[in-house]
Parts: C-alpha cells; structure tokens; sequence
C-alpha cells in the first residue's frame, strides 16, 4: 500500500529492498517487513509513527544501507501490515519483539530508531527479553511517553481543559483524510511541520499519511490518547539519544526534555531550531548522522568477533 502512494522519485522515494518478508506477531498480526543493505553489516531498525509507514524512512533507508542493513517495518494496519483489532502499546512491543526475532541472529546487536509512536514502541518493549537481547542503542524521534493530547500544541490556545478537548477530537477525527490537495498539504504542514519545510518534503508526508486508513488512524489515536509510558521510559536502560524539533506541535520539546530526565542512559539530547514533528523528513540528514553515531560507537561489528 504505501509504496503505490509515495511519491516516484527524488530523495523521499522508497528505495527497493533487498528482500521483503511477513513476520507474525505474538496474536497473529502479519507484519510487513522490509530489509535493506549488506546481510553482515551492522544492524538498524527503523520504527514509524502514527499514520505513517516504511516510506517515511526513505532517506535515511537510502544513505544508511550503503554500509548498514536496515530493516525497516509498517505497523499494524500502517503501509502494507493489514489491520488488527488489537491495538495498544503491549501489541506495538509484541510487534518489535517479533521484527527483531525474525530479522537478527541470537544476541545480535542493532540500533533501534523511532519516530513518535515507533518511539513510543521503543518505550513499550523496553522491559522484554527480545529488546534487551537485541537493542544496543535507541534513537528517539520527536515522541512522548505521556500527557501527548494535554502538552500538544496543535490547537493555538493555552494549555487547559478546552484545547485539551478540541486537541483529541481533532486527532481522533473520524473524517476521512480524502485526496492530497493544496489546502490538505497546507493544513498538513501547519499540525506536523515547521513552517520552513520545503513543498517536496510537505508533498512526501501527505501522500504517506493521507494513506493511512481512516479506521486504523482513529482506534490508534485513542491508544495516544491513553498513552502513559513514563515506567518504560526507566526501564530503557542502553544508550538513549532524544531528537526533537523546537516547532513540533504534536510532540513538543517538553516531551524530550521528560525523556533526558528519566533516561537511565541519555546520550544526548539534539534540538533542531524551525523543525517540526517529521523530523526523519524535514531534517534527513541530521537524524541520519545521529544514527549513525550511535551505531559507530554502540553497534559495530568488531573484527574477529
């Protein structure tokens, strides 16, 4: 699904994977599952958010598989992972766990990177034997471990009962997205983005999240809602990097900053000045460096080992 929606060319693309798979869940689920890169390179795994899919990562699935295997999935009922009836943060780790079981040998290392709610998967998983087996470093990506509707910055009000009101009704429309047109991609622009983001960047977030399915982007918008992850964010104990735009409406830098205060193990904290919340896109480079970083010094193979 989310390949016949993104856009055809240029930087944001969806590359061609080098293979592809369907991995089960703990209740079923079938999951998409795409793999990019040499098979003995060292390991990342990219996690999307809301609404999104594998697309989202697209630049930095293009650069990183030079040298890493990425392997990048859609969550459930997101890009080409059918709908589940269960959704919830214990499904959004069961599905990590289960991406990382199907993709790594036993005790290999990868980096795990997360944009919004695939953070927030990170978040979930972060007690289970098959992350701690497996994650060597994390990267979070414009995320929250809770408080997401009340702290949002969508709605240009005050914080208080009322935008908190029209916040979760305006994330948790029912009305269907309908085509990309120019007031879509300007309304777009205006929640997610900063108000710097370049058309063609504007243009890949809209076709990607205007794919979404109108059912699987309202039950997940209640799981947000709800969302209290604040334990898992203590219990994610290997080296932890925050990456937040300082113009993200929808995940605003007091939520980073909650991160590095609870982190076991922050290593650092990356405020990008104009950025909004689809940092992967609107700062391709920068997420990727970071990515990078923490596979340099966390994950990679040594010789002879």
């Amino acid at each position: 699904m989310s390949r016949l929606t993104a856009v055809a060319s240029g930087p944001y693309a969806p590359p061609v994977p080098t293979r592809e798979l369907t991995v089960v869940s703990a209740d079923g689920a079938r999951l998409h599952v795409e793999v990019h890169g040499p098979d003995k390179a060292p390991a990342v795994i990219l996690a999307h958010g809301w609404t999104c899919s594998t697309a989202f990562w697209a630049a930095q699935i293009r650069d990183l598989a030079v040298d890493h295997r990425v392997v990048a999935y859609d969550q459930r009922g997101h890009g080409r992972s059918p709908h589940s009836s269960a959704c919830g943060t214990d499904a959004l780790a069961d599905d990590l766990e289960a991406v990382l079981r199907a993709t790594l040998a036993p005790g290999e290392k990868a980096v795990v990177a997360g944009h919004s709610m695939g953070g927030m998967t990170v978040m979930a998983a972060a007690e289970r034997p098959g992350f701690r087996e497996h994650a060597a470093a994390v990267l979070l990506c414009s995320t929250g471990s809770s408080r997401l509707v009340a702290e949002s910055t969508v709605v240009p009000l005050g914080p208080g009962r009322v935008r908190t009101w029209l916040t979760k009704h305006i994330l948790g429309s029912r009305a269907p997205l309908g085509p990309v047109t120019p007031l879509a991609r300007k309304i777009l622009k205006y929640g997610t983005m900063g108000p710097g983001s370049a058309p063609h960047m504007v243009e890949a977030c809209a076709r990607i999240v205007h794919a979404c399915p109108t059912k699987v982007r309202h039950a997940w918008s209640q799981v947000l809602d709800l969302l209290d992850l604040d334990h898992g964010v203590r219990e994610l104990r290997v080296p932890t990097a925050v990456v937040v735009g300082t113009a993200d409406r929808l995940t605003p830098p007091v939520h980073a900053a909650a991160l590095v205060a609870a982190l076991p193990n922050c290593v650092g904290l990356t405020e990008l000045p104009g950025i909004g919340h689809m940092t992967p896109i609107e700062a391709p480079e920068l997420v990727t460096a970071r990515i990078r970083e923490l596979v340099t010094t966390y994950a990679t193979i040594k010789e002879g080992a």
